[in-house]
């Protein structure tokens, strides 16, 4: 059986920069989840950060991103469409953490800087995307013999 259409859709530069950075920003968040789970266990920060020693807001908080940043990796690398809400779950998370509540969670405006610069580099990719495909619409197509 012969498809009806052997013509297929190129991908733009900008999808795959676009894909490449959901990848990029999948392995960062990996890497957070995996630094989380670490803690949590007792392998990192000499033992100091096993979940029976933390006080309650690090129990909750530390929990809640060892298992969302391992899920938007997730969602993120196959780039399916719940993964940058589980990404913005995560870095809402650390960013409420890190930038509204220094003196329980201490002060890493470097990872708020960086979530923030993620989150606006990830709407200009999409508002480009949206305008390719804009345009694509805008253009007259003729699929008559």
């Amino acid at each position: 059986m012969d498809a009806d259409s052997t013509m297929i859709p190129k991908r733009t530069l900008t999808s795959v920069l676009f894909l490449l950075f959901l990848r990029l920003i999948a392995i960062a968040c990996f890497w957070f989840g995996l630094q989380y789970w670490a803690m949590l266990v007792g392998y990192s920060l000499v033992g100091a950060g096993r979940f029976d020693l933390l006080s309650l807001q690090w129990k909750v908080a530390s929990t809640c991103l060892a298992v969302l940043f391992p899920v938007a990796s997730l969602g993120l690398w196959l780039a399916v469409s719940w993964g940058p809400v589980v990404w913005v779950l995560a870095a809402g998370c650390q960013i409420l953490m890190y930038g509204f509540l220094p003196e329980t969670f201490g002060a890493n405006r470097l990872v708020v800087l960086l979530h923030i610069l993620v989150a606006i580099i990830y709407c200009v990719f999409r508002f480009l995307l949206w305008q390719e495909k804009r345009r694509r619409r805008q253009q007259v197509s003729v699929d008559l013999p």
